[in-house]
């Protein structure tokens, strides 16, 4: 077995990637949070959060991936889920676990807020080293197959794990900046500095934007498989709604596609 920590700052875009999409996703258990609809689910982990205002990063999602061909029973994997947050000092606090079925191996999704039922901040520091060593020690407790980073990269986990930390990263930095950005140029600039590049698509004969897509690094998202209000019209209408009436939306020309 082998683990991912990624912390953020959006619960929505976390409920939304893990649990939005029932054929792939299982909901094994949840506390303190409504399962039936990720939107109140991140509803719910926001509420808790507001305790504590100034924890910005409140998200947890951690990731938990078996050997190929290595199966274990609800009640076995639950069990483990348990030990690793209680042992990651992730305790007293609203959290999701929820079973992928979308690749060969097994993988568990672990959503958890970082402020607790007390409105307390639960500790981060190194909890990415720690969890890779509360993960090694669960192997070796439960018996499991050691993951060998040869093999892992034989069901690409690495790169799965990866895609889905940019498509986090990406729909943060456009959900932290867009209230202060009126026209898609000014919203380039400000993500070009966070090394994510944008693009556009237009129709081939009339040069009408059509598209927008994000990349960072060897990962592009179209706008609307970040978030729906991240494609096109969804941008363009938060754009126009901040702009004075007697302003025109600027037109842009970009790179295509």
């Amino acid at each position: 077995m082998i683990s991912k920590v990624i912390v953020g700052k959006s619960f929505y875009g976390c409920c939304r990637y893990i649990c939005a999409n029932e054929k792939r996703a299982v909901i094994l258990e949840a506390e303190g949070v409504r399962d039936y609809n990720y939107r109140h689910m991140a509803h719910d982990f926001e509420m808790n959060r507001d305790q504590l205002p100034g924890k910005q990063k409140a998200v947890f999602h951690g990731i938990l991936s078996f050997y190929p061909g290595e199966q274990l029973t609800d009640q076995e994997v639950l069990k483990i889920a348990h030990e690793y947050l209680e042992r990651l000092g992730i305790t007293d606090t609203q959290f999701v676990i929820t079973r992928h079925t979308d690749t060969e191996h097994q993988h568990l999704h672990i959503i958890a807020n970082m402020v607790n039922n007390k409105g307390r901040a639960i500790k981060d520091n190194w909890i990415g080293l720690r969890s890779k060593k509360i993960a090694q020690l669960l192997t070796s407790k439960y018996k499991l197959i050691p993951a060998v980073e040869k093999k892992i990269s034989q069901t690409n986990l690495a790169a799965l794990s990866r895609e889905e930390a940019i498509r986090y990263e990406i729909f943060q930095a456009i959900e932290s900046v867009l209230p202060r950005c009126k026209t898609l140029q000014e919203l380039e600039n400000v993500l070009l500095k966070k090394g994510i590049e944008v693009q556009y698509k237009y129709n081939g004969t009339t040069q009408q934007l059509q598209g927008i897509s994000f990349r960072k690094d060897n990962y592009a998202f179209k706008g609307s498989s970040i978030d729906r209000k991240f494609s096109i019209a969804g941008l363009q209408k938060a754009m126009q709604q901040r702009i004075m009436p007697d302003q025109k939306l600027s037109t842009h020309r970009g790179v295509r596609l």
